[in-house]
C-alpha cells in the first residue's frame, strides 16, 4: 500500500483499480478520472483477482460481478490493509451496513453517483478521513435503534484497545491491521454518533457514548500494560 495522503495534489493523483464487469460504467468512470483529475484510474477488471496486487491507493468495488453478489469478500479485502468503497446500485440499508461492517471505508450508489461527489468521496477515503454518503447515512438513519449506533465487533475492539491508553500503533499490532484501519474504526464509530445526533469528537465523550450504550463495560477499560514491561512474562 502507498503512505497516508493528506494532500493529493502535492503527491500526484490518488490511484484508483476498479472492478466493475460493466464495459459501460467503466467507461464511464474512467472518463470522470480523465484529467485534469486528482485522480488516476491504474487498474480495470471484471474480477477482484484481475486487479490483486495492484498497488492502488483506494479499491473502487461493484458488488454484483457476473451475477454474483461479492459482499463476503469485503471483509478479505479489508482485512489485507486494502482501502475499500463499494460502488454499487444495491443501496439497500442492510446491504450498505453489512459492507461497512465488514470494512468498507465508504459506498457510494450507482444511481445518484456524481463525478464531483465520486471524487470528493474517493479523495477523504484516500486521505483516511471519515466520509458518509447519502446511502451511508440513510442506512445508519434506518438501523434498529438508531440512538444507539450498531458498532461491528472490529470497532468495538478497536475502541476498547485505544481506551486502554494504547496508541493507534499499539492497537493495529494488537489487531494484526493496518494504523489507518484502527482510525479508520474509530472515525466511522464517530460518524455513526453524530449520525445519532450525539457527537463524540473526544476520546472522553466518545468512551462516555460507549459506556452509556452498553457498547463497553467500565471494568473493561483498564489500563494496558505491554507484556514487555512485565517481568513476570517471559
Amino acid at each position: 500500500m502507498t503512505e497516508l495522503i493528506t494532500d493529493p495534489a502535492a503527491r500526484g493523483p490518488v490511484t484508483v483499480a476498479l472492478v466493475e464487469d460493466h464495459q459501460v460504467v467503466v467507461d464511464g468512470v474512467r472518463s470522470w478520472f480523465g484529467a485534469p483529475s486528482p485522480v488516476e484510474l491504474v487498474a480495470q477488471g471484471p474480477t477482484i483477482e484481475s486487479v490483486r496486487g495492484t498497488d492502488a491507493d483506494v479499491l473502487l468495488l461493484d458488488l454484483n460481478l457476473n451475477g454474483t453478489m461479492v459482499v463476503d469478500r469485503v471483509a478479505e479485502l479489508c482485512a489485507g490493509g486494502q482501502r475499500v468503497i463499494v460502488f454499487s446500485e444495491h443501496e439497500e440499508p442492510e446491504t450498505v451496513r453489512a459492507v461497512l461492517d465488514a470494512g468498507a471505508s465508504a459506498f457510494i450508489g450507482k444511481g445518484r453517483a456524481t463525478r464531483d461527489s465520486c471524487l470528493e468521496t474517493i479523495l477523504e477515503v484516500a486521505a483516511d478521513r471519515p466520509s458518509v454518503t447519502p446511502p451511508m447515512a440513510q442506512a445508519i438513519a434506518t438501523d434498529e435503534g438508531p440512538h444507539r449506533p450498531q458498532l461491528s465487533d472490529k470497532e468495538r475492539a478497536a475502541l476498547l484497545y485505544w481506551f486502554q491508553s494504547m496508541s493507534k500503533a499499539s492497537v493495529a499490532a494488537r489487531m494484526g491491521i493496518k494504523e489507518r484501519t484502527v482510525r479508520q474504526y474509530i472515525d466511522r464509530a464517530r460518524v455513526k454518533y453524530a449520525a445519532a445526533g450525539r457527537p463524540a469528537p473526544t476520546k472522553e465523550k466518545l468512551l462516555i457514548c460507549a459506556i452509556q450504550d452498553g457498547l463497553l463495560q467500565p471494568d473493561e477499560v483498564t489500563v494496558y500494560t505491554s507484556l514487555a514491561a512485565r517481568p513476570d512474562v517471559l
